[in-house]
């Protein structure tokens, strides 16, 4: 019985992030899509602790695996073929790459220096050797095809929206009303532009997300951090929000948007082309690092209530045209036959 094998590296990862989730909810898919005869698993770097139900663990620790990896060692890590839902993938053989984004190339300076070299050489690699390429929005497409060769099919497919964030538990404290972002502090999510943004309102910010790279720090008296939270605390406060800003410089998709419109918020981003593409029309769009339209932007939804039922029932329907069956089925597309 032939098997499809997802690297699931990124569900332990310090900072999971928006990989981590697609990571999760892939997985969970892909069993749920599987063609007839195919089974899944999952596989991790050994650690002397795999907190992972259901999952394998390769020979290797996670510092040797991406070493081998990046160095071309034909390192196999079972099945009849792989899956790698980031860069992090096997050098050669029936293996699909899923592609998030092109900030290695485009906003360089919002990653350290050795992680855009390992993902330029990582995905430049998998555009030329890979059975094919996974990408979330036809803006990812595009962008990777001016800055690299692609010799291999490219297959576009969006992200879902989990099914835990339809619960929620009790969060204390919240505010009544408030501005929701969510996403790890880094300087490529415009933490920054949206603390600006905020010192003209006078409705509290909330941010849900861990610190990441860059040392942004979240400050003012009306800011809540809430750092790295469970769906059912995400449930809640997305639930809760009076509009969520996504005011990133740079996005391969944007799934806290999707969450929000499922979720019947009204979203502000900015014109980053991948939130543009997913938001499609059902969303207020500023300029990327304009503190003041921003701020405009969200001034408009907060005061204007017909605005924001405007922009919820647009939300709602654009988020119903994703899934993240159909993510799975367009990896199934590329390996459909490997083991044959």
């Amino acid at each position: 019985m032939p098997e499809l094998v997802v690297i699931a590296e990124q569900l332990l990862a310090p900072v999971p992030g928006g990989t981590g989730r697609y990571t999760a909810e892939l997985l969970r898919a892909l069993a749920v899509t599987a063609p007839p005869g195919w089974e899944v698993a999952g596989v991790v770097a050994r650690r002397s602790d795999v907190p992972v139900d259901g999952v394998r663990v390769l020979a290797l620790p996670p510092r040797a695996l991406v070493a081998a990896w990046q160095l071309g060692v034909p390192y196999w890590p079972g099945g009849d073929a792989v899956h790698a839902p980031t860069p992090l993938a096997p050098p050669r053989g029936r293996v699909s790459v899923t592609v998030h984004d092109t900030v290695p190339w485009t906003h360089p300076g919002t990653l350290t220096p050795r992680g855009v070299a390992w993902h330029r050489a990582m995905i430049r690699r998998a555009a030329r050797r890979a059975r094919g390429l996974i990408v979330p929005t036809q803006a990812v497409a595009d962008d990777l095809r001016r800055w690299v060769p692609v010799r291999v099919p490219v297959r576009v497919a969006g992200h879902g929206v989990t099914a835990a964030l339809s619960s929620g538990v009790d969060v204390a404290d919240l505010p009544e009303h408030y501005v929701l972002a969510v996403g790890t502090l880094e300087p490529r999510k415009g933490i920054d532009v949206l603390l600006d943004a905020m010192a003209e309102l006078e409705v509290p910010l909330v941010l849900a997300g861990q610190p990441g790279w860059g040392g942004v720090a979240p400050r003012g008296d009306r800011v809540r951090v809430l750092g790295r939270v469970s769906d059912d605390v995400l449930a809640t406060v997305l639930r809760r929000a009076s509009v969520l800003a996504a005011p990133s410089l740079a996005e391969g998709f944007g799934l806290p948007v999707l969450e929000a419109m499922a979720a019947g918020v009204p979203v502000v981003h900015s014109d980053a082309p991948a939130l543009v593409e997913v938001a499609g029309g059902a969303g207020v769009c500023v300029p990327r690092g304009d503190a003041k339209a921003l701020a405009a932007g969200l001034r408009e939804v907060l005061s204007a209530p017909a605005k924001a039922a405007e922009l919820v029932a647009a939300g709602r329907a654009r988020a119903a045209r994703f899934s993240w069956e159909r993510a799975a089925e367009a990896v199934w597309g590329v390996h459909q036959g490997a083991g044959s």
